[in-house]
């Protein structure tokens, strides 16, 4: 697999791979994550205008079996954790956001690490309590949980950080 800049036209791949990783979060029990539209369109959309938008392609290319948002620099519902903290509050991180894939796409997450740890070594993400299958993901790739962090409606998530020893930072 390879990570390539998301373009305005996989947009209706994207949304479709939204839906996909609706109905396997629904499956799972996960049925409070990704609601009322979340992430719409135009989100997607204004990732892509941004530059944070990326999707996951077979190598030898072809429609994509992922969809992310990286983004480099501050993540305002970062600033304040709860019951826990940061492993580094103050150096640069890049987070990851809106991972979504369809359920036959295996291997997407190790493509997602690689891309975003070739680019930045100190590296966020969030997840919803009930999102057993990210966290087990992410626990596997090395990251820390580090407390819980507020979205800006309110919601509640797990926040985690990973810091490599050849820290990148953007």
């Amino acid at each position: 697999m390879k990570t390539r800049s998301a373009a305005i036209g996989d947009i209706d791949v994207i949304m479709d791979l939204v839906d996909k990783a609706r109905g396997i979060m629904r499956s799972s029990g996960n049925l409070h994550q990704w609601t009322d539209g979340y992430p719409s369109r135009e989100l997607i959309e204004e990732d892509i205008r941004e530059g944070y938008g990326f999707v996951v392609v077979p190598d030898e290319g072809g429609e994509p079996l992922a969809y992310f948002a990286f983004i480099q620099g501050i993540e305002p519902t970062y600033n304040t954790i709860y019951d826990g903290a940061w492993l580094d509050a103050d150096s640069p991180y890049a987070v990851i956001h809106r991972l979504a894939s369809a359920p036959e796409s295996h291997g997407v997450f190790d493509a997602t690490m690689a891309f975003a740890l070739s680019r930045c070594g100190n590296i966020k993400v969030d997840t919803h309590r009930d999102n057993t299958i990210m966290q087990h993901n992410i626990l596997k790739h090395g990251f820390s949980y580090c407390g819980i962090i507020y979205l800006e409606s309110g919601a509640e998530r797990l926040a985690y950080q990973l810091i490599t020893g050849d820290a990148q930072h953007p």
